[in-house]
């Protein structure tokens, strides 16, 4: 049974590009019941991150510790360095009256919506084709051939788990999308207030 005061964990997820920060950080700025839960990290940080606001930095002793120490609801190693949700970070939040935004990659939103269950609602963000994300990849103006060519291909695999989260979101016009986001979100948190 879950706890009336509870806030609901909110799992944003979508392939690189498809502008599910930036619908985040939305939500964010207008729902003040709304915190980001602050992740885990291996890599250092970059000027003005603050450790334990923007993220936890580790060493990797550290993370492997918590790693053993079954601390992660999620984590997954990207671009050389290692990632991760903390269940304290989540749960602290949720316990508080807080509804803890997650903008986490598909198969730990997967893993989080699992054991979270109905004290979760899971957003899948898509872009409205492929060919717009591409295009969406190649202006931030980060990517090689190669790693454009792998964001794609790892986009392609995520697109097909869709399905398996709560809500959908096709992101073809940002105010759109987020209206639309907001939708659905905006009734969990009135239900509380």
């Amino acid at each position: 049974m879950s706890n009336p005061k509870k806030g609901k964990v909110i799992i944003i997820v979508a392939p690189s590009g498809a502008g599910k920060t930036t619908l985040a950080n939305r939500l964010l700025n207008d729902f003040l019941k709304i915190k980001f839960s602050v992740s885990a990290t291996t890599r250092s940080p970059r000027e003005g991150e603050k450790s334990g606001e923007d993220y936890y930095f580790l060493t990797e002793k550290e993370f492997d510790a918590k790693i053993q120490q079954d601390c992660f609801l999620e984590w997954e190693p990207y671009s050389g360095n290692r990632y991760g949700t903390l269940q304290s970070e989540v749960d602290k939040l949720a316990d508080n009256g807080y509804f803890p935004l997650l903008d986490i990659e598909v198969k730990g939103a997967l893993n989080v919506q699992k054991m979270y269950k109905q004290d979760a609602v899971s957003v899948f963000i898509k872009p409205h084709s492929m060919e717009v994300l591409a295009n969406r990849l190649k202006k931030r103006g980060s990517e090689t051939t190669e790693t454009l060519a792998k964001r794609l291909q790892r986009a392609k695999k995520e697109l097909s788990y869709a399905d398996h989260f709560d809500f959908a979101v096709i992101n073809d016009d940002l105010d759109t999308a987020y209206n639309d986001l907001k939708a659905i979100i905006e009734p969990f948190i009135t239900e509380k207030s």
